[in-house]
């Protein structure tokens, strides 16, 4: 865990002096309550946290948030009690976690996406928080969950509601939406600090906030002025990023960031992200961009040797790893630009395209207006009608649908509508089916999650629409976040303002069936950034797709890949059987979906033995 960025949080109690003398021979930096006992503890860069303090009252937010120390010190002084800290917070963009000390009570919280985390154990007899589960792990001296290291083989990051699990065991993971509250006892409890906004906003009277939010967030990330890095694919979403934050380089305003662009090339002719990436990067004629060529690119699922014990930085497992070699060579590209920060455009798919469960929700509120969309989508689609009308007319709430979900497991894994021509699923989620490589006792122990949640676990908001475009934001979040841990160790922090809160309140504030419509591409992010991406630009109505990139990178990586599950840990844990897995890298595959499950498995699999490090650097 060298080398890491981390903060712990700790209660202003006698109690918490003591949690503190356990994890002081990791930290390397420390920051107090105004009792002078240890509030915060470390290590993280320079910048990275700004504390406003006000007499007995401290507010601090920790990642990415242009306020000053005498901005935030105002806010403070307005405090009443530890209750009031979001009402002070209201109006700071940016990506952070928030933290307040008042009279003894500590109150910290992350971000509604799962980018900013936190978790919470008991450590020497007190509730601490930390924003790295496997720092409270080594404190404590726990062990992997194995149930939660079988979900990882279904997905990975896991999707909701299992995503509000820790796969470290004595190690809870905050809701997202929740705030963890310490009194000075080290006693712990929860409480909401954000809701959903109803989805009640024609999308024309959306797009200003949409607009106003996604510049702020784009300013949080240039504001600290040097260079920045971002994507720029062709793709809508990671182009109006590029161009928001050239506005920065603009001779009427003020100094900001330097921008550098990077592409990633496919080797498939008819993937038309070139054609549109230098489209865009002729209208950015001022900008550095960088496309390697074919031969200085790694490919998917290599490097997978190099990545043993230390050299796994994230706290949980994670499918980054299939692209752990390019996000290096990234790295080393634009840090070597002087890049302190890459911009990358996750979340946009989430926020300003429409998933089919909302058809669900929309056939309900509007019935005229849903079958005229329905008919148009069924005959350009070729929906087949008695598929259609079972889906939309499903009623089973979200705790039946999480039963039959677990019911339902290990039933063969159903075709891409996109290639078999069936309607689709209109469910409260993906059903998701184990890997074929996988355990019965994998299965069972995934199993049994599942009807767990199913008995307690509501949805993320009323209609299906909205709760699948949150449970999206939060699995982009929670990749993002792992990404930000391989990448910032070498020196590079990863930002994705789609993904800021302010930018998530003003998007989901739109119905949900006016987000997308036929013929329209992503209206609310066209509308939103026009004027300034050129309307040449905003013409894109398509979307690049890498499956022959798969197949090349599986191609070339096969052997190795093989090698990898020859004894591997997740077979030796009971999870996996080595012999189908191998069988399944072997076989032939039409597409990507019949290894579908392969970079979470593959996550899992170079995750584990990064634990023994884990363990063994324990103080």
């Amino acid at each position: 865990m060298s080398g890491d960025v981390w903060f712990t949080v700790l209660p202003d109690g006698e109690s918490g002096v003591a949690a503190a003398r356990l994890l002081r021979p990791w930290a390397t930096k420390a920051l107090t309550h105004h009792s002078g006992r240890p509030w915060l503890l470390g290590g993280w860069p320079d910048g990275r946290v700004t504390v406003g303090a006000a007499g007995a009252r401290r507010v601090a937010v920790v990642g990415r948030c242009p306020v000053t120390v005498d901005e935030l010190s105002m806010r403070a002084g307005r405090l009443r009690d530890i209750a009031d800290v979001e009402r002070i917070a209201h109006g700071l963009t940016g990506s952070f976690h928030l933290l307040a000390s008042v009279d003894g009570s500590v109150r910290a919280r992350g971000s509604v996406s799962g980018v900013r985390r936190l978790f919470h154990a008991r450590v020497g007899g007190v509730t601490v928080a930390a924003d790295r589960s496997d720092r409270l792990a080594a404190a404590i001296g726990a062990a992997p969950d194995e149930r939660l290291l079988a979900a990882h083989l279904l997905s990975s990051p896991l999707s909701y509601p299992l995503d509000d699990l820790c796969v470290w065991q004595g190690v809870q993971a905050l809701p997202s939406c929740d705030s963890l509250l310490i009194d000075a006892e080290g006693r712990a409890r929860t409480q909401p600090w954000w809701t959903p906004p109803e989805p009640r906003l024609p999308w024309r009277e959306g797009v200003p906030a949409v607009r106003a939010a996604m510049t702020a967030a784009v300013d949080a990330c240039t504001a600290g002025g040097g260079t920045v890095s971002a994507d720029l694919t062709g793709g809508l979403d990671s182009t109006s990023l590029c161009f928001l934050a050239a506005r920065e380089q603009e001779p009427a305003r003020p100094a900001g960031a330097k921008l550098v662009t990077m592409r990633w090339q496919s080797i498939d002719p008819e993937n038309d992200d070139a054609t549109w990436a230098a489209r865009a990067t002729a209208a950015l004629p001022d900008i550095e961009h960088i496309t390697p060529a074919h031969d200085q690119s790694p490919r998917w699922y290599s490097g997978l040797t190099a990545l043993t014990g230390d050299a796994v930085p994230t706290d949980e497992p994670g499918p980054w790893v299939r692209d752990g070699a390019r996000m290096a060579e990234q790295c080393r590209l634009m840090t070597g630009r002087g890049s302190r920060l890459h911009l990358m455009g996750v979340g946009g798919d989430e926020l300003f395209s429409t998933f089919p469960p909302h058809l669900h929700d929309y056939v309900r509120r509007d019935p005229l207006a849903a079958y005229s969309r329905i008919r148009t989508q069924r005959a350009s689609q070729h929906w087949p009608l008695g598929q259609l009308l079972r889906q939309l007319a499903d009623r089973r709430t979200f705790g039946q649908w999480l039963t039959a979900w677990a019911d339902g497991l290990t039933a063969p894994q159903k075709p891409s509508p996109a290639l078999a021509r069936l309607a689709p699923s209109m469910a409260w989620g993906a059903d998701l089916r184990m890997p074929p490589w996988a355990t019965r006792d994998a299965a069972e122990a995934v199993r049994s999650l599942l009807r767990e949640a199913a008995a307690t676990a509501e949805p993320l908001a009323a209609e299906r629409g909205q709760h699948t475009a949150l449970a999206c934001v939060r699995t982009g979040g929670r990749g993002l976040r792992q990404l930000d841990q391989v990448t910032s160790r070498q020196g590079l922090e990863q930002a994705a303002p789609y993904l800021d809160d302010r930018v998530i309140e003003a998007a989901l504030a739109i119905r949900v069936a006016e987000r997308s419509t036929p013929g329209r591409y992503k209206p609310v992010l066209a509308e939103a950034v026009r004027g300034i991406v050129p309307d040449d630009v905003l013409r894109r109505n398509t979307k690049g797709e890498y499956s022959t990139d798969f197949h090349a990178a599986l191609h070339h990586s096969r052997a190795g890949l093989v090698e990898l599950f020859d004894g591997s840990w997740l077979g030796r844990a009971g999870l996996i059987d080595d012999a189908a897995i191998r069988a399944a890298l072997l076989a032939v595959h039409p597409s990507p979906e019949g290894l579908r499950s392969l970079s979470s498995s593959l996550g899992a699999e170079i995750w584990i033995p990064s634990v023994t490090a884990i363990t063994e650097g324990a103080p």
